[in-house]
């Protein structure tokens, strides 16, 4: 049976979408270096018409069929049986627009904060997104590694070139954690290669079967790479110095996108090459995932730092993206999607918002704050929404995904259930306390006169403000982009029985 459906578009859909913005990049080196205002221009430009272009993906996509869409193929290097294949389902879709949205944010955040090497910072940002877009698309091992490890460059670069005073050691930190990971994982790709008869194809390895002690094998191979990438405890270390360090455009794209791609690398890879051993590592999985949730969730009090809590706040959102994911049910999985998507919103918009605040006072410390919505009360409103969103208040995106990830957790493993709900309540905690903190207590000196948030800040976060509240009242748009391709990785996965089919679609007619 036919696993893809080929482009059915006049032109190359998903490579325009990748490599516009290296095309833009391109058109930036050849600017000169005095050209600061045309190059801002060139980066924005392309980012919104990646954008634009990327949505085609959402307006022509097939909601009733898993099957690839938008494929391209042709065969790249023939000796080594190597493809340039691409294509993207339900899952993958999503995270390509929304890796183009977050390129504009980052581009119209650093518009006035980058002084220095500005050239280099904007095609820094427009690879990145290049390649990130790439790893959502790839159907290539090959092609799929080549993108995985390029992006770690400009990532690199973002965070040590323009990042805080410990850059190095960040970059640094940051660069060999995923590095070592992602080796361990190139080791698990050329066995699958070696062992299915030398092929790349992803899809073609999915449907193959593997003995059980191999698959127990790759399967820590594989979660090496995405175990650093999410991060998952207790190798999450290198993030809240990442985030520190990085420009406010590097801590979100990091929260928004980069972060995605381990979990994703579960749900794409894990899940569906080594199904026995994913069934035999749940206990271990969800364990794991509470700790991570509770763990990040508690450190947060302890910080005095802006970026650092919600960095440690990340660490706990990905505990129930991955509890979600490996509670191996449709309302885990679909909910654990939906929160990744729902995290790369609402954290990426909390650092967005650290960023705006902290280009008028050059401080992270939320002891230099504090009635903060007397003199900017629209920046107030804004960071309200978001909070409210991490806190996962009904009507907000943060509820939805939540919701469905504790009910997929509960019907999974009920301890899991209850002490991931116990992380919601400790989340709201330092949530609200930090909102009390920096923006309801007595004006601190530091704070008086700041002007509140203008045009381009504001048009910076409204498309985020819309997003939140969008998925938070209809999420059923979303949902349906995925439900296909989730049915057909639990068929792979082969976990469910009837009474759970039953279960699960009686719980997504009453979302719906």
């Amino acid at each position: 049976m036919e696993q893809v459906i080929m482009n059915q578009l006049s032109y190359p859909i998903l490579s325009t979408v990748i490599f516009l913005p290296v095309l833009g990049a391109l058109l930036i080196l050849i600017t000169r270096r005095s050209w600061e205002l045309l190059t801002k221009w060139i980066a924005l430009g392309t980012s919104i018409l990646t954008f634009i272009v990327s949505l085609t993906l959402f307006t022509d996509f097939d909601k009733s069929t898993h099957k690839m869409q938008f494929a391209e193929k042709f065969s790249w290097i023939p000796d080594w049986n190597i493809y340039y294949f691409l294509g993207v389902d339900g899952i993958s879709v999503l995270f390509v627009l929304l890796s183009a949205l977050i390129a504009i944010l980052c581009v119209l955040i650093s518009w006035d904060s980058i002084k220095t090497k500005v050239k280099e910072f904007y095609i820094s940002i427009l690879l990145t997104t290049s390649f990130m877009i790439g790893v959502f698309c790839s159907l290539d091992f090959f092609l799929f590694y080549l993108f995985w490890e390029a992006m770690l460059i400009p990532m690199f670069l973002i965070i040590g070139v323009w990042g805080g005073p410990n850059r190095i050691y960040a970059a640094i930190k940051f660069f060999l954690y995923t590095l070592v990971g992602s080796v361990l994982m190139l080791v698990g790709i050329i066995v699958l290669y070696l062992y299915a008869g030398n092929t790349f194809n992803i899809l073609d390895l999915m449907t193959k079967t593997y003995p059980y002690n191999m698959q127990l094998w790759l399967f820590w191979a594989f979660f090496a790479a995405f175990a650093v990438k999410v991060p998952m405890w207790p190798v999450h270390t290198w993030l809240p110095d990442a985030h520190t360090e990085a420009p406010t455009a590097g801590s979100v794209i990091l929260a928004a996108i980069l972060i995605k791609m381990g979990a994703y690398g579960f749900l794409r890879f894990s899940l569906p090459l080594f199904p026995e051993a994913s069934k035999a590592m749940v206990p271990v999985m969800l364990t794991l995932s509470v700790i991570a949730i509770i763990y990040g969730a508690v450190i947060c009090f302890a910080q005095t730092d802006l970026k650092r809590l919600i960095a440690y706040s990340s660490v706990s959102h990905m505990g129930f993206v991955t509890l979600g994911i490996f509670a191996l049910n449709t309302q885990g999985i679909e909910g654990g999607i939906l929160q990744m998507l729902n995290h790369g919103i609402v954290t990426g918009a909390l650092f967005l918002s650290v960023g705006i605040i902290y280009e008028r006072t050059h401080s992270r410390l939320i002891a230099d704050y504090g009635g903060l919505a007397t003199p900017m009360p629209i920046y107030a409103a804004f960071f309200m929404v978001f909070t409210l969103a991490a806190v996962g208040l009904p009507g907000t995106n943060g509820f939805i995904g939540e919701f469905l990830i504790l009910l997929g957790g509960f019907t999974a493993n009920k301890l899991a259930g209850v002490l991931g709900a116990t992380g919601i309540i400790i989340g709201a905690g330092y949530m609200l306390w930090l909102y009390q903190k920096i923006f309801f207590t007595e004006v601190n000196k530091k704070v008086m006169g700041l002007p509140d948030m203008d045009i381009r800040e504001t048009i910076t976060l409204i498309p985020l403000i819309i997003l939140v509240l969008w998925i938070g009242i209809y999420p059923n748009p979303f949902l349906d982009f995925m439900h296909p391709s989730v049915q057909h990785l639990l068929e792979r996965v082969n976990t469910g029985g009837v009474q759970e089919a039953n279960i699960a679609k009686t719980i997504m007619e009453v979302i719906r």
